[in-house]
């Protein structure tokens, strides 16, 4: 993958929980998994505050916040991520993704994303035709310069990074045995990536700084080696044993430090937050 971002790799792999396994079976797609109906609704707002840790010291340095909206015949997600003033000194970020998916499939028809990483800019839309197995990517470095326009074949039906997020929400992992793992496709880049999630098991009483205790199901991917990762990385990501599937906490190791992302706020849950230990 070409992307040169740290933070926008970071929130990618927050988005999806991804693991790129590509010589392992598939056991099993997503679309046969077991599901309750949406784990969520519109309205709903989840903050996360993101932390970077350097010589032994963790820093704040910014948070992301996603939305879901209600908008007739599709679902509009929406995740925007930016540094902290105190951290800008260092890097500055103002990130903004946008997807809208179909109601009944939760498969994107629309997406865009605005990148502006330090010196790293880049505006793209795609519109993507599951039916039809193609996409058309428009590029720019920001929303309003000249774009370029490209069209793309696909091997299958694929999500965005977004939709990913809330497709793998619906999934009833806790049925499942520690190990478990399914394959999904997301494209991005001009590409499209052949990925898996597995499931770790549950930690009943996991401490998230700033929240409390919750009761989680625990995810581990692998990473993709490179700029940004190490060869044999390893992330975590803890995410609520009740019908709502938040994901309350995440920690990977990068390739100078390590990061993690903390649940900090969170409106219009579509059921009670029962994952809190009292």
């Amino acid at each position: 993958m070409k992307t040169k971002s740290i933070f926008l790799r970071v929130i990618f792999l927050f988005l999806g929980f991804f693991t790129l396994n590509n010589t392992a079976k598939a056991q099993q797609s997503y679309q046969d998994l077991p599901t309750d109906g949406n784990a969520f609704k519109s309205g709903e707002q989840l903050t996360y505050k993101i932390y970077y840790n350097l010589n032994f010291i963790w820093v704040p340095a910014g948070e992301v916040t996603f939305k879901v909206f209600d908008e007739g015949n599709q679902l509009h997600y929406q995740a925007i991520g930016s540094t902290y003033s105190s951290y800008e000194w260092f890097f500055t970020v103002e990130d903004r993704y946008d997807s809208w998916v179909d109601k009944n499939t939760l498969l994107p028809n629309y997406s865009e994303r605005s990148v502006n990483e330090g010196k790293y800019h880049i505006f793209e839309k795609i519109s993507f035709n599951q039916s039809g197995l193609k996409t058309q990517v428009w590029r720019s470095e920001k929303k309003g310069d000249p774009e370029t326009k490209t069209e793309h074949s696909l091997k299958g039906k694929v999500h965005d990074v977004l939709s990913t997020l809330y497709m793998l929400r619906n999934i009833d992992f806790g049925s499942q045995q520690s190990g478990y793992a399914i394959p999904f496709t997301v494209f991005m880049d001009k590409e499209e990536f052949p990925l898996k999630m597995r499931y770790m098991g549950k930690d009943e009483r996991k401490k998230v700084h700033g929240m409390g205790r919750y009761k989680t199901l625990k995810f581990q991917p692998e990473v993709i080696a490179g700029n940004v990762f190490n060869e044999g990385s390893k992330m975590s990501v803890w995410v609520s044993d009740d019908q709502n599937r938040i994901p309350v906490l995440i920690e990977s190791p990068v390739s100078v430090g390590s990061v993690k992302m903390v649940l900090k706020k969170y409106w219009g849950l579509k059921y009670d937050f029962e994952a809190k230990v009292k």
